[in-house]
């Protein structure tokens, strides 16, 4: 026997008191400690190169320490954009500020390109104008210090970025080992010039590692803007959250319209849930309350918005957006060659389709 609401007036409702406690953990977090270090990490990096260059006189260590300029500019971007993320929501911005992080992350992708042209215009001008290099030992054994601090302190970055989901510090953090890459080739391309005399190669090297860094900026652009045009979330969290969907659709539940997007650090997805319009508005609450605690267990952070449907009102189908993720489940779990699923047999995509119950494929 199918259950029915009764409606009562506003007064005879039963509200909760006082507050209910926070669902979503605050991502709001002020991670501008690991810029600090990012910057310390560049002055001393500066400070090490300069003196190398110094000693040895070799275009390839003063392209190094220029690179480490670009990494004092970038840290200090960084600074900025994640003091801004840290911003909590508010009336002007109700999703908060996290998406400063990829201006950061274009910055830092442009400094590195033009980072990436001086090197490599200095390294064309001394191999026309080659000069020899002094000083060779102590020039090497600094930068291979200066290559340390940037390997330690990108580490750090990256184990950093990757766990709070922070563009801005996985992009330093690329930013630093391209400048470990730069050092290596810089000491590959000394060591060549020491001993084969050959003065030349010091900038054949330089200019090899400006291409390397033009593609590490490059992509960090592209990156960067494919979060600013609200990308879906990757892969792997996509398909957690269709696994969870698949263990709740049934012969009388069904899923569609799944959509999911990254902010800076925030995760979102919204999808539509399909129940018998025979459940009490408490019956449909519950069950999306249980759907969406599985997938914030799975997806920690995540923030999931569920618009509960009557599966057999044939608006319920009308109003699927454009762009959203197939999801063959649903009904009795007869996918179609669309992706949605028949659920009474007749051709037609019941659940995750384009079309009404029983309707036609489009």
């Amino acid at each position: 026997m199918a259950e029915s609401a009764t409606v009562t007036s506003s007064a005879a409702v039963p509200f909760p008191a006082g507050d209910p406690a926070p669902r979503h953990q605050d991502l709001a977090l002020d991670l501008s400690r690991f810029a600090w270090l990012s910057i310390c990490a560049a002055i001393v990096t500066i400070a090490l190169k300069s003196g190398a260059w110094a000693l040895t006189g070799s275009v390839g260590l003063l392209s190094d320490a220029a690179e480490s300029l670009v990494n004092l500019a970038a840290a200090v971007v960084a600074l900025i954009a994640l003091k801004v993320a840290a911003s909590p929501a508010d009336e002007k911005y109700t999703y908060g500020r996290s998406k400063a992080e990829y201006f950061s992350a274009a910055a830092e992708g442009i400094l590195i390109l033009v980072a990436a042209g001086a090197i490599m215009i200095t390294a064309v001008q001394r191999f026309v104008h080659p000069q020899p290099i002094e000083n060779v030992g102590i020039g090497l054994l600094i930068s291979v210090i200066a290559s340390v601090v940037n390997g330690g302190v990108g580490l750090v970055l990256w184990r950093a970025g990757r766990k709070y989901r922070s563009l801005t510090l996985t992009a330093d953090a690329k930013h630093l080992w391209t400048d470990v890459v730069t050092s290596i080739g810089v000491i590959v391309g000394v060591v060549l010039v020491w001993l084969t005399e050959v003065n030349q190669l010091d900038a054949v090297v330089a200019f090899a590692v400006g291409v390397n860094i033009v593609v590490t900026g490059i992509r960090l652009l592209i990156e960067s803007l494919q979060g600013l045009l609200d990308v879906t979330l990757p892969a792997e969290d996509n398909e957690k959250i269709v696994a969870i969907l698949a263990r709740h659709s049934g012969e009388n539940t069904a899923f569609h319209g799944l959509q999911t997007r990254i902010s800076g650090r925030e995760r979102f997805m919204n999808v539509h849930v399909l129940v018998p319009g025979s459940w009490s508005v408490q019956q449909g609450h519950a069950y999306c309350e249980q759907i969406e605690h599985e997938i914030e267990q799975e997806l920690p952070g995540i923030r999931v918005i569920t618009h509960l449907e009557p599966i057999e009102d044939p608006a319920s189908y009308a109003d699927i957006p454009r762009g959203h993720l197939r999801l063959p489940l649903g009904g009795n779990g007869v996918p179609d060659a669309n992706g949605g699923h028949d659920g009474d047999g007749d051709g037609g995509r019941d659940w995750d389709g384009d079309a009404s119950p029983g309707g036609p494929a489009t």
